[in-house]
């Protein structure tokens, strides 16, 4: 059973293009048009073991906020419709992920209720021209439409660069945690017997 999804929205302010194979080798195909997004999203796909293609374009000559979003809404979606009805997922999955000096604790829940916990503190600096701020609006994304809890904590860091590198891998490895089959499972891993 193929566990993928393509997902295609267009608005006013963005044209996005995303698939992904949650049982795949770690392959990225992407272009944002935003460049340390680019890099974030491909260690995603790299860290989860997601196949993941990404296309998208945006009104980046506002800012990059819609096309960024949108991006984690897209994502979010695509991976819910990937997973289908979670027979057999673990649900649950976590990741502690050291870049250098900093050190970033990721944790979810498939549970389908929505919710994040972001304890990032970062200056409101630029990385390149990406906002750092905006990490924390495509994790709000991501979560609202795949149905996750997503509790992302760093412990410590200093250079910016390696607190959100740290921040993208984390998710990604207990998002790969979290989707794996366990052929242990029989339905869904809750006891009323839905998530």
């Amino acid at each position: 059973m193929a566990r993928t999804a393509s997902i295609e929205r267009i608005t006013k302010e963005t044209s996005i293009r995303l698939a992904i194979d949650l049982d795949g080798s770690g392959q990225g195909k992407i272009c944002t048009s935003v460049p340390f997004l680019d890099h974030m999203l491909d260690l995603f796909a790299r860290h989860g073991l997601f196949d993941l293609e990404v296309e998208a374009r945006g009104d980046i000559d506002i800012d990059f906020h819609h096309t960024v979003e949108d991006i984690g809404i897209v994502l979010g979606q695509a991976i819910r419709e990937a997973l289908g009805d979670k027979q057999g997922i673990r649900r649950y999955g976590q990741a502690s992920v050291p870049m250098d000096e900093t050190l970033a604790s990721v944790a979810t829940d498939l549970s389908g209720r929505p919710f994040l916990v972001y304890n990032v503190s970062l200056p409101k600096v630029k990385i390149g021209d990406f906002d750092v701020e905006l990490a924390r609006e495509f994790f709000q994304a991501l979560v609202n439409n795949l149905g996750a809890n997503l509790h992302i904590n760093v412990m410590y860091g200093d250079n910016v660069h390696h607190i959100l590198e740290a921040c993208f891998k984390g998710a990604a490895r207990a998002l790969d945690m979290a989707t794996q089959l366990d052929p242990r499972i029989q339905g869904v891993m809750s006891t009323k017997g839905t998530i």
